[in-house]
């Protein structure tokens, strides 16, 4: 029995599920993983899906996988490779067993290995595990799709439905590894498919069926693991992907400041789950708007924002292109809205499913015009509500479409988030035209700070209109006046630049490191998680990750220039260093440049920057 085994107790370990596209195992992947937060554990995710919108089953390009790191205190990253690695048929095993530990524990389905799945799979022998030189002591060889069919022979299901339930099986005998409550998965799939409580429940009998069989034959594993938490803060606690948490955060930041909430979108990965969340919330007082194209999505947030909501377009880099016009119109016309980019790879249609940081300077620059616009970036898949909120924040005290860039990593990836108190989170004070000013006030006229006040239509008493065409900047009317041109360009970047952002935090050896990492955005994990590592070595390392971009925090200049190296490190060619260096006189850092549509390495990154 189980019971009578070892367990074993582990600080962290990482579980990869993989197989076809059509195998569920994104749907296997979060399950574990939110089952692993409910216990309290830190959990850091990276779902991976083929480009492909449905490649041949069995092809090496249709592989889709779902990495999870669970450990007993904060993990800051997925994990460089995996101690579990599930392979539901050949091409799984060939693509994927690269990413795992030499001794790591493969759980594979026999009855997905016979001659034509490893045809497929390029295999040039029957002896695959000889030939891709795996121990077979190491590998958990189980028939799981004919133990599903025995699992459900009296379900009256047909032998289709019955296999869409061999990921069950998989996560069951995971469960079984790390000693995994299986209420807590039954519970989940019975609100999941509370609809179709017949698939719950079949569902339901082949997970235990998984657990059940490592149970009983004890596999090829000697222990069952446990991971126990360690550092929780005390709350709720739900499993939350980027995207979800940029959508709560938006909601948040209009609960907060006491207006709708409009989403003007149009479908392009990996920014397409923001629109399919916020559509679920009508009730909370949420209008969302699929539009025609990205133009017209950025177009008719740019007038809802001129009514008086807080608007959001959100959108890929490819649309940032194409927004670019009307994002420029709420720049002129000095309008509150929020312009989410989800980053991928590109350029063109690129590596629509993968992620990049290459649009940091077409969201800085890539407009015609002086046109300031306010950018941050989260830093992970729970920082994804703040920065949300914060960009919300921004654009409604400061009058201004700001952007807030995320990526295929951290909005596809999830994290254990802690519900926030709505009551204790900044306030939101957009900076409404006072009423004394009836009867003088012009559509130009600004607040100590420089920001547009803000006439909602319909106030009696302060008609206007707005336009793209310049605005003279006492009247408000059309002026193609050299001075008065020259007058509002400055006003427009000076209320950007006067914008608070909090000073460039710095951690680790702080007072007297040898080297400075420096990130922006999702890669603040990796880089987090290289520097402790380098740390441990007896290095003395720090490390300071932006999420305010522009403008940059003020102490920006004097932690850049504290230490005698630094490097920065992005997934792009240099985008971030060109920044500073066009920002910090005399900057000249080090670069690790990676565009290869996967996260970084850990080890990878210690071992460059060992080198400096």
């Amino acid at each position: 029995m189980a019971e009578e085994l070892d367990i074993k107790e582990l600080e962290q370990v990482v579980v990869r599920f993989s197989g076809d596209s059509g195998d569920g195992m994104q749907l296997a992947g979060n399950i574990f993983s939110t089952v692993s937060a409910t216990v309290g554990n830190s959990i850091s995710t990276f779902p991976d899906y083929p480009a492909d919108i449905r490649a041949p089953q069995g092809s090496l390009t249709g592989v889709s996988g779902f990495q999870v790191h669970i450990g007993a205190g904060q993990v800051f990253t997925p994990g460089d490779q995996c101690d579990v690695l599930v392979a539901m048929n050949a091409a799984a095993l060939k693509t994927q067993y690269k990413y795992a530990k030499p001794q790591a524990t493969i759980i594979i389905d026999t009855d997905s290995f016979q001659q034509s799945d490893l045809d497929k799979a390029q295999f040039q022998t029957a002896d695959y595990l000889g030939e891709m030189g795996i121990n077979p002591d190491r590998v958990i060889q189980c028939p799981i799709t004919q133990m599903v069919k025995d699992a459900l022979s009296d379900s009256g299901m047909d032998n289709k439905a019955m296999l869409k339930c061999r990921n069950m099986f998989a996560l069951g005998l995971v469960c079984w590894l790390f000693s995994r409550d299986l209420n807590l998965v039954f519970n989940f799939l019975r609100e999941k498919f509370a609809k179709k409580p017949g698939v719950a429940e079949a569902n339901i009998k082949v997970i235990q069926a998984g657990y059940d069989y490592g149970h009983n034959t004890h596999s090829s594993a000697t222990n069952v693991y446990r991971i126990e938490s360690k550092t929780k803060t005390p709350g709720r606690y739900m499993d939350i992907t980027g995207n979800k948490a940029t959508a709560y955060g938006f909601i948040a930041a209009a609960e907060k400041a006491g207006l709708k909430l409009y989403l003007g979108s149009y479908p392009i990965t990996p920014a397409t789950d923001v629109l399919h969340e916020l559509s679920k919330h009508k009730s909370l007082g949420v209008t969302t708007v699929q539009c025609e194209d990205e133009i017209a999505g950025c177009a008719s947030s740019v007038g809802a924002a001129f009514a008086g909501a807080l608007a959001v377009t959100s959108t890929s880099g490819p649309g940032i292109c194409l927004k670019s016009e009307a994002m420029n119109l709420a720049v002129i016309m000095e309008l509150p809205l929020v312009v989410l980019d989800v980053q991928r790879g590109g350029p063109a249609t690129g590596l629509p499913t993968k992620s990049e940081q290459t649009d940091l300077l077409q969201v800085l620059f890539g407009r015609n015009g002086e046109s300031p616009m306010p950018v941050l970036a989260a830093t992970s898949p729970t920082d994804c509500f703040d920065a949300a909120y914060q960009a919300s924040k921004i654009a409604l005290e400061h009058m201004t479409p700001v952007v807030l860039l995320t990526d295929a990593f951290v909005a596809n990836g999830s994290g254990a988030f802690r519900l926030p108190d709505i009551n204790k989170m900044d306030s939101i004070n957009p900076p409404y035209v006072p009423e004394e000013l009836k009867g003088t006030w012009t559509p130009y006229m600004r607040a100590e700070n420089g920001t547009r006040y803000w006439a909602i239509p319909g106030r009696e008493g302060f008609q206007h209109i707005l336009g793209g065409l310049e605005k003279d900047d006492k009247t408000g009317a059309i002026s193609t006046a050299p001075e008065n041109h020259d007058l509002m360009t400055r006003k427009r970047q000076a209320k950007i630049d006067n914008i608070e952002v909090p000073d460039l935090e710095v951690i680790g050896d702080v007072d007297d490191a040898d080297l400075l990492i420096v990130g922006f955005g999702g890669t603040y994990g990796h880089l987090r998680a290289a520097m402790e590592e380098m740390r441990a070595q007896g290095k003395k390392v720090a490390q300071a990750h932006f999420k305010f971009i522009n403008p940059l925090p003020k102490n920006t200049a004097e932690v850049l220039k504290k230490y005698p190296k630094v490097v920065v490190a992005e997934q792009n060619m240099g985008q971030l260093a060109a920044f500073l260096r066009m920002k910090v006189d005399g900057f000249v850092p080090a670069q690790f440049n990676q565009v290869k549509g996967q996260p970084f390495v850990v080890n990878e990154l210690v071992a460059a920057f060992s080198k400096l």
